[in-house]
């Protein structure tokens, strides 16, 4: 409960906490400034209007007979402060004279000097008194001179909030100024934050610290430090990945050619189907670490090079043209049509890299006697490829994964490695292409069909559309 209600109050913005601080700051300032006030002008005031009262008395009872007072009024009396006269008999019992009658309910007090009395409960019934001494004679009348108290304390009251004032005054200024401040600051900081989304595992670059503020700095050495040792990792794992399929292509292609040799050797029967499966086994491991030198190379860092203007329709034709082997083998009804031709300016080898994976992993997926599809349109503006199949599709939990290396869905066919997709991404990603998949069923125009579409979506600069 208690800390739930901390972090109620306590702003998780910087900016806030350091607005939420000056506006307390200053408020605090501006109280302790006006009870300050309250207090030591409130004394002097309280001193000031005593001394003014003793000398009231003093002109009054310094003529004998006492001058007869003044009349007031109790507006005066309340609002103004004037001071009520009263002159009293000797013993202190009779009231001879007074400037504001109403107020004969105070007694003559029985110690000279000043004093305090009260007429009633309410505020206006506080009274200062002063009470002069008697005279030389023992009949000369007595006097004594009243002010209300309350007049006192909104005289000093208002002095205290006269002087908090400035300070309450200046705090939207100081928070206009603290605005500006913090904001300028915090440019520097979104543009740390940029840099930082601009990093993917193929770029990592350290962070310039001529823009960061003195406070941020340590934070992004730090981050500095961690990007490095992310680096040295990737690059550890991209030699470990190289060195591998390196060592292993040259003996997996002299095991391949020794099997090739032993065919005609192999007698018929069981040997011969337990030969095809050692074949199959031997060709999924080439393919595999063709696959795993594919993806190393896509992996290298540094920008990708420009590469040449590729016409996106031959492009696709070719990859067509060439995968058809497998089409026919699986007896799989392929096809392509396009309606645009697109201009992509990128290494042809690396496009063909992305389509050829999307098109293998649509013939590989497809029933036997199915139809995959290779289109090229325009969806939304934009040049788009759509590689369709009539498999089974992929189930939602997996569809966010299938871009994971090694990740096969459940119940995927024999033969495949799980890094065809990965390498398809890491490809397309590398020159401005974005692959999206989605099912067939779900795909607006395809209620009721099966199988999973591929779709590329290509980059509109520097591209260039030409009708097909």
């Amino acid at each position: 409960m208690v800390s739930a209600l901390g972090r109620w109050w306590r702003p998780r913005s910087l900016r806030s906490q350091l607005l939420f601080w000056l506006v307390t700051l200053h408020l605090v300032a501006a109280a302790l400034t006006a009870w300050f006030t309250f207090v030591a002008y409130g004394d002097l005031v309280h001193n000031a209007l005593d001394e003014q009262m003793r000398l009231v008395a003093d002109s009054h009872a310094g003529t004998d007979p006492p001058r007869t007072p003044r009349p007031v009024e109790g507006e005066a009396a309340f609002e103004r402060g004037a001071f009520v006269v009263q002159v009293w008999s000797a013993d202190g019992r009779t009231l001879l004279a007074s400037s504001w009658p109403p107020l004969a309910s105070v007694p003559l007090q029985p110690k000279p000097g000043f004093s305090d009395a009260s007429t009633g409960a309410h505020t206006h019934s506080r009274w200062r008194v002063f009470t002069a001494e008697p005279g030389p004679h023992a009949d000369q009348p007595r006097v004594q001179v009243l002010q209300n108290e309350d007049y006192r304390r909104r005289r000093a009251l208002r002095r205290a909030l006269l002087e908090g004032l400035p300070i309450a005054l200046l705090l939207p200024l100081a928070l206009l100024i603290l605005w500006l401040i913090v904001s300028a600051a915090s440019r520097s900081l979104r543009a740390v934050a940029r840099d930082v989304a601009s990093q993917d595992e193929r770029s990592l670059t350290d962070l310039s610290l001529a823009r960061v503020p003195d406070e941020i700095a340590p934070l992004v050495q730090a981050f500095n430090h961690l990007l490095s040792r992310v680096r040295n990792a990737f690059a550890t794992q991209r030699r470990f990945v190289q060195d591998a399929a390196h060592e292993l292509r040259t003996p997996m292609a002299a095991i391949g050619l020794q099997i090739e040799n032993l065919r005609a050797h192999v007698p018929a029967g069981e040997a011969t189907e337990r030969f095809n499966q050692l074949e199959a086994g031997v060709t999924r491991a080439q393919h595999l670490i063709e696959q795993l030198l594919s993806l190393s190379r896509h992996d290298a860092p540094g920008r990708p090079t420009p590469g040449e203007a590729v016409d996106i329709e031959t492009l696709l034709r070719e990859s067509v043209s060439q995968l058809m082997v497998l089409a026919d083998a699986r007896r799989v009804d392929i096809g392509f049509e396009g309606s645009i031709a697109p201009v992509v300016h990128a290494p042809a080898a690396e496009l063909r890299s992305v389509f050829d994976n999307l098109i293998d992993n649509a013939l590989r997926y497809a029933p036997e006697g199915g139809v995959v599809d290779v289109r090229l349109h325009e969806a939304d503006g934009h040049a788009v490829v759509d590689v369709l199949d009539n498999g089974p599709g992929i189930p939602a939990p997996s569809i966010g994964r299938v871009f994971d290396r090694f990740f096969r869905v459940p119940g995927a066919p024999v033969g495949g490695s799980g890094l065809g997709l990965a390498i398809a991404r890491t490809a397309a990603e590398r020159h401005g292409l974005r692959i999206e998949l989605r099912n067939r069923a779900e795909t607006e125009g395809e209620k009721g069909a099966c199988g999973l579409m591929a779709r590329v979506h290509l980059p509109p600069l520097p591209s260039t559309l030409i009708p097909g």
